[in-house]
């Protein structure tokens, strides 16, 4: 009998072991790229925002494929919560927030691991007063119906992994549009739902105050968006190391996605936009399917998804690892141009002033440049003169969740403010295009460039790529490769 028993226990406080162990191992039921303090203050704002009114928001739905969930931008932005169908109510009058969670499951749990479910745990790891079930939501619902109370949900299209605003909403504009489509968006969905349930209740857009909300960037927002920027940047340095003529454009971005994975990206903020020689002159190719030869410049824009915030770097660079004489005129012509606007950036300052203050310097460097070719100084003279002709308050895109980040009225670059800078130069006559990018950050005494460890001066780029690098393009290895079948 005792013995007996004590075989139990030790089974027992074995199981107990191992099922701690796999717990600890799964993924942590809650975010860690934030505390709940800081989800909190976003909704006390979105509160302070709508008066008396509720925002209703829901979550992203699983993928119907085997694909990592991921929450969407605007859920997350305000709870953290990363589980699939979560639904968000945020009561301006009470002042207290619910989020409704599906009920356990266990099938999914014994295959997939554990996920937040509704009860006190969940109360206790996100900070959100109520955490309920969600097959209650439709009470709450018919409660807010009853009141007749103002309901603040977004109107955009869900911004997931890689995702835009502006693409996000072109997306839902075509498919609703298109013939043999016509489907609405997820948030034109639900709005029309709710609409049906609670026809009691005003709907107003929440989109224009979380955009307000995410156009100035927190501290810990800012400390995700260096760490994208600084992965993003090691992978454009191991590429210029890597880099050797007869690469293709895909092996060099292969280098990008390993160096996210390596330093637990959870994606990538958009597509590799990885072009050798004149594919370069289509901005956003990506087609990656070029064999790179000797003389060629390599452009490489490319960044990840790393707790939800994004990054966009970009550098140009010869493939060979030298300038050519045209290259080196050319790309120092740009980079004097660009490092123009830099300068220029200054905190509680409009678009239009530095845009003008860069213009001046712009034209300053052209008339003590000595162009020893005449086409290079006709694209710099219709390159200077485009950017002071702009009327647009901006100098570059907003960064944050999105790589185009949300944006919101203003009229002066202030602190917290992320962006990058990215003036495309064009020479049309030999499709040449040349643009670098940089992630700025606005400052209370000016700016930082998260960037600016990724070298842009000629003689770094050429010292960087003569050093060692992955070991991507190996022709022995390559020629060991089992031979590839014949179409």
């Amino acid at each position: 009998m005792g013995t007996t028993r004590t075989r139990i226990t030790l089974a027992l406080s074995i199981a107990i072991g191992l099922l701690c162990g796999w717990i600890g191992q799964a993924k942590p039921l809650f975010t860690d790229a934030f505390p709940p303090e800081e989800f909190a203050a976003r909704r006390a704002r979105v509160m302070e925002a709508i008066g008396d009114g509720v925002a209703v928001l829901q979550g992203a739905t699983e993928y119907p494929a085997y694909v990592k969930f991921r929450q969407n931008n605007q859920f997350f932005y305000l709870t953290g919560i990363e589980v699939p169908r979560a639904i968000l109510v945020i009561d301006g009058k009470t002042k207290q927030s619910t989020a409704y969670l599906p009920a356990r499951n266990e099938r999914s749990e014994r295959s997939e691991g554990p996920v937040l479910v509704p009860g006190d745990e969940a109360i206790k790891l996100t900070g959100i007063e109520r955490v309920a079930d969600r097959d209650t939501f439709a009470a709450a619902l018919a409660a807010l119906n009853e009141q007749g109370r103002t309901l603040y949900m977004p109107h955009r299209a869900e911004a997931l992994g890689a995702a835009t605003p502006h693409a996000v909403a072109d997306h839902a504009a075509d498919s609703l549009e298109d013939p043999w489509d016509g489907r609405q968006s997820r948030e034109a969905a639900f709005v029309t739902r709710v609409q049906a349930k609670a026809p009691g209740v005003t709907v107003k857009d929440l989109d224009p105050v979380l955009d307000a909300m995410r156009l100035i960037k927190s501290p810990r927002e800012i400390a995700l968006i260096r760490e994208s920027t600084r992965i993003a940047g090691v992978a454009i340095m191991e590429a210029m190391r890597a880099a050797r003529p007869g690469q293709y454009e895909y092996e060099l971005e292969a280098i990008g996605d390993y160096i996210f994975k390596k330093h637990n990206a959870q994606g990538i903020a958009y597509f590799g936009l990885v072009a050798g020689g004149t594919n370069a002159f289509w901005p956003h190719y990506h087609a990656a399917q070029k064999q790179i030869a000797a003389g060629e410049m390599v452009l490489f824009d490319y960044a990840p998804d790393y707790k939800y915030y994004t990054s966009d770097v970009t550098r140009m660079f010869p493939i060979a690892g030298k300038f050519t004489p045209e290259q080196r005129e050319l790309y120092t012509i740009y980079l004097r141009l660009y490092q123009a606007l830099m300068t220029s950036i200054k905190p509680r300052t409009s678009g239009r002033d530095i845009r003008a203050e860069a213009g001046r310097k712009m034209d300053a460097f052209v008339a003590g440049f000595t162009f020893t070719h005449a086409k290079h100084r006709e694209a710099t003279e219709r390159f200077v003169k485009r950017f002071k002709s702009g009327d647009s308050n901006s100098i570059g895109h907003w960064v944050g969740m999105e790589v185009h980040d949300v944006e919101a009225p203003y009229e002066l670059y202030t602190p917290g403010m992320v962006f990058t800078i990215e003036p495309q130069f064009f020479l049309d006559a030999d499709r040449t295009y040349v643009r670098l990018e940089d992630v700025i950050v606005i400052t209370e005494t000016g700016y930082e460039n998260l960037s600016s460890f990724v070298p842009v001066e000629i003689e770094a780029i050429e010292k960087l790529m003569a050093e060692p690098g992955l070991d991507s393009y190996n022709p022995k290895a390559i020629k060991n490769d089992p031979p590839r079948p014949t179409p």
